[in-house]
């Protein structure tokens, strides 16, 4: 029995996949190619950053958590969606419940951090290159590197320790494919005022303060390649961007897709497709991306390779 009593739940059953049961299976495969994709991809870049000195720098620095991160975020969700695929039960405990929530706002907070920081790393390149080494050393990497994982448990501490207070009055359906904090609102019989107002402030600093952010420093940034003569100065200035640029689009856009849709005129099955791209299409393109449009990752994986082959032959 998934509820105890009245009150007490004590397993949710996902109603995201609901509309097409019989299918389980034959989406088991796709999903599970995805995450390979994702982890390995992501596995790749972390242990070409850490093998090629010519990528010890602020900016690979910090793709290097980023890469981490996305292991994490796909790994929140992912392999219970493909558990509940074989076994065709769309369930989850309250505690796995409540713990999948937990990492997943606390990652995705710390991704947002993360690529905020990353903007800044650009700007101090393109905008003030001659204190470069003194703004992003690498103390200083280590500390924002840190802040930004802290600050992402901080936020999903508060947001875990108020969802732990909701009641759901034997109501146990989720109509999502994951645990998370609008799903779980809408199901709550009790007030969740308090809940809702610090999720309106946490969506704000976790997300709309990084993303202003973001701009304001590639405005400056603009403006500075603006001012570069060259075409070619021109090119690879803004070349050192688009690969990061590229993946705040992605990650940003998916978010506001995700948590910025009406209550009410869309169906389960929109539903399931946006939180399905949110959780999986993110972290399966930021490898792709770093390693198709970046000339040192791509030269890095061939001398890797290269290197490989000279022990076999």
């Amino acid at each position: 029995m998934g509820v105890r009593n009245e009150t007490e739940v004590v397993e949710f059953v996902f109603l995201g996949f609901s509309g097409i049961p019989k299918s389980h299976l034959y989406l088991f495969l796709p999903f599970l190619a995805v995450y390979l994709v994702t982890v390995l991809g992501n596995l790749m870049i972390f242990t070409l950053i850490q093998l090629d000195s010519s990528l010890h720098t602020p900016m690979y620095y910090f793709l290097s958590h980023l890469s981490c991160l996305d292991i994490c975020i796909s790994s929140v969700t992912v392999p219970k969606i493909l558990v509940n695929f074989l076994y065709q039960r769309q369930t989850i405990s309250y505690n796995q419940c409540m713990a999948q929530m937990f990492f997943l706002i606390s990652f995705s907070g710390t991704e947002g951090a993360l690529l905020a920081v990353m903007a800044y790393d650009r700007y101090a390149a393109i905008c003030k290159p001659l204190h470069y080494s003194r703004l992003m050393n690498p103390k200083g990497c280590a500390i924002l590197a840190f802040v930004t994982w802290v600050w992402g448990l901080l936020n999903a501490a508060l947001h875990t320790a108020l969802s732990s207070k909701l009641r759901f009055c034997g109501v146990n359906q989720i109509h999502h494919i994951f645990c998370d904090i609008p799903p779980l609102l809408k199901m709550s019989c009790n007030d969740a005022h308090i809940n809702k107002v610090a999720t309106h402030i946490g969506s704000f600093f976790e997300g709309m303060a990084p993303f202003l952010f973001i701009i304001l420093s590639y405005l400056f940034i603009l403006c500075s390649i603006l001012k570069i003569h060259s075409t070619t100065g021109k090119h690879k200035a803004f070349s050192t961007c688009a690969s990061h640029l590229s993946i705040v689009i992605v990650y940003f856009g998916n978010a506001v897709l995700n948590y910025n849709r009406p209550s009410a005129g869309y169906s389960l099955e929109i539903d399931t497709l946006v939180s399905t791209m949110y959780c999986i299409i993110p972290p399966m393109l930021n490898p792709l991306i770093y390693s198709l449009r970046n000339k040192e990752v791509k030269g890095a994986l061939k001398k890797v390779l290269e290197s490989q082959r000279k022990v076999y032959i």
